[in-house]
């Protein structure tokens, strides 16, 4: 008699997430567990209710993305996307210290704010998305848990929210922390702790600033407040310590605190690492002390971006470099279709070329940003560009205007051309430095922020670019390996945040799988959608190859588009 929950792949190319060299294979699943490991047609199917013929598929764990933004989206989205259209079956949430939980009613508008100006999250989607029914993190936890999700997913408590929550108006201006104060913080992140929180995040970049422009809370936080809540982690003995950090101050002012958050919790450090363009190379000092904490026993580690950090300018983004210059200004207000006529005009499109502003502005989003501009002209973005294809190239080598080559782009396509720009990891031209950095033993892979830059970021696909670039494609170095590239992003991110029941092809193990056609495999074109509550915007790219992907043993997707089914859970951590 057939078991009604019993499925077998056979014949799969299966690459386990081990690191192990990829193997002809059949695996068997019940219910939400794999029961069986065996070469290929060593596994019977007389008792299966389900048997997928898996020749020519590749087989893997689904994808652990252990860096996103899903905090409001989760609240009222049960397939959370983009990270389900690239077989990612976990997310952790709450990173860079912004989140919804502990919150009190007087502060739902300032945390939708600073998510807004942080992560580039329509401020209106939120409004209109996210019904408020906790104050407490466990209660935001109990919340979520309340609804369906395809996927599962995991959070953090965020230093933003919880500095509000704890001091009001001194936490959300960043004044220094009273010892009762850091004594009330490390309580709630011990509560949040052990109601399933995987972590605690921060940020102490200037880069990330609410709608208004304030410093997320706790940028400038004392390390006497940082070990404080730290101490919540070694009380409870579980959960990891991220921050995005201002990149040049990590090997000097950053570090000597790490280390001693890293030694006196027993928690994991895990900081994200970039590199701006200019020569410094800050990243090399960052990885040396690494390497010297590693031999201390000190648990710090980098969290890495799969390929450069940058962004996807077009008329419907957030950015791009007509938005400096006053021939664009008199035409901004006007619906899209209107202003896509207006800029099709002779004279004003003479001049966009003509007329060049001296302002800082126009300076620093065009004039001096011309040489990592590449014109996008495919589905698969060319997120390791030749400068030899940048558009001051070109307009060298054509003889053309630089902005005459903007405007004749963006104009394209009925106005939805895109130009990409990437402006960290990219300072020699290529993703070497990408390429050093995924081989070092301490660092994770992350950063694909899916959920968040909506206006001009598409990184939510980052997953499946790992395999098609690194593994499959690259021409301008050497490749990894696909056994490397697979287990990069599944049992190595998912032991970061302790979830060991996943991320492996193995009998015990969630099942948790994704069935590819590597030679398939890639990108439909990036385009605006309007889907997010409120007709909000966001930039998305959806993926095809994906020919199943399973969630805890439930398929839910088959051929690159869902089935429905909705197995997803909240992940109260750690899984032992």
């Amino acid at each position: 008699m057939a078991d009604a929950r019993t499925t077998v792949i056979k014949n799969a190319t299966l690459v386990d997430g081990s690191g192990a060299p990829a193997r002809h294979a059949d695996v068997a699943f019940s219910g939400d567990t794999i029961t069986e490991v065996g070469e290929a047609g060593s596994i019977s199917t007389a008792h299966a209710s389900r048997v997928i013929d898996a020749e020519g598929r590749l087989v893997t764990p689904g994808w652990v993305d252990v860096h996103t933004h899903y905090d409001a989206q989760a609240t009222w989205d049960p397939w959370l996307t983009p990270s389900s259209w690239h077989g990612v079956t976990t997310v952790v949430m709450g990173n860079c210290g912004v989140g919804f939980a502990p919150a009190l009613p007087d502060r739902h508008e300032w945390l939708i704010e600073l998510m807004e100006g942080v992560e580039d999250i329509p401020g209106s989607a939120m409004v209109e998305g996210i019904t408020w029914e906790w104050t407490s993190f466990p209660e935001y936890l109990d919340a979520l848990e309340r609804r369906s999700h395809v996927i599962d997913f995991g959070t953090q408590i965020a230093h933003g929210a919880l500095r509000a929550f704890v001091m009001g108006d001194r936490g959300a201006n960043n004044e220094v922390a009273t010892p009762d104060d850091i004594v009330t913080m490390s309580r709630l992140t011990e509560e949040a702790l052990r109601a399933g929180a995987l972590g605690f995040s921060t940020s102490r970049t200037s880069l990330h600033r609410s709608k208004s422009g304030e410093l997320v809370p706790g940028t400038h936080a004392e390390p006497d407040e940082l070990y404080g809540i730290a101490d919540a982690m070694r009380r409870v003995g579980h959960g990891i310590f991220q921050f995005s950090p201002e990149h040049t101050r990590v090997p000097v002012e950053e570090w000597p605190w790490m280390q001693e958050l890293a030694r006196r919790s027993g928690a994991t450090v895990s900081v994200n690492v970039n590199q701006l363009d200019d020569g410094s190379e800050v990243w090399r000092k960052t990885f040396a002390l690494l390497d010297q904490a590693h031999k201390s026993g000190e648990k710090i580690v980098a969290q890495i971006a799969g390929r450069s950090i940058g962004i996807i300018m077009c008329l419907e983004g957030s950015v791009h470099p007509l938005l400096a210059h006053p021939a664009y200004h008199e035409v901004a207000h006007l619906p899209f279709d209107e202003r896509v006529v207006a800029l099709h005009d002779p004279i004003r499109r003479r001049r966009f070329v003509e007329e060049v502003p001296t302002d800082k502005f126009y300076e620093g989003l065009v004039t001096k940003a011309l040489k990592r501009m590449y014109l996008v002209t495919s589905a698969n973005i060319d997120y390791e560009p030749d400068p030899s294809q940048s558009v001051l190239a070109l307009s060298l080598s054509r003889n053309v205007p630089a902005m005459q080559l903007i405007v004749d782009h963006m104009l394209t396509n009925g106005g939805k051309g895109m130009i990409y720009s990437p402006f960290f990891n990219y300072m020699y031209g290529d993703l070497s430095m990408t390429y050093e950095l995924m081989q070092h033993p301490q660092t994770r892979n992350g950063l694909s922020d899916a959920g968040a830059h909506c206006g001009a970021i598409c990184d939510g696909g980052m997953p499946t670019f790992m395999l098609t670039h690194w593994a499959r494609d690259r021409v301008r170095g050497p490749k990894l390996s696909l056994e490397h590239v697979v287990y990069r992003q599944t049992r190595n991110t998912a032991e970061l945040h302790g979830l060991c029941d996943r991320g492996l092809i193995a009998p015990g193990m969630k099942a948790d799988i994704n069935m590819i056609d590597f030679d398939a495999l890639g990108f439909d074109m990036p385009q605006m959608a309007y889907d997010l509550p409120a007709a909000g915007r966001r930039l998305v790219q959806t993926a095809h190859g994906y020919a199943a992907t399973f969630v805890s043993g439930v398929q839910t997707v088959a051929n690159d588009s869902f089935t429905g089914e909705l197995p997803g859970k909240l992940i109260r951590g750690p899984r032992r």
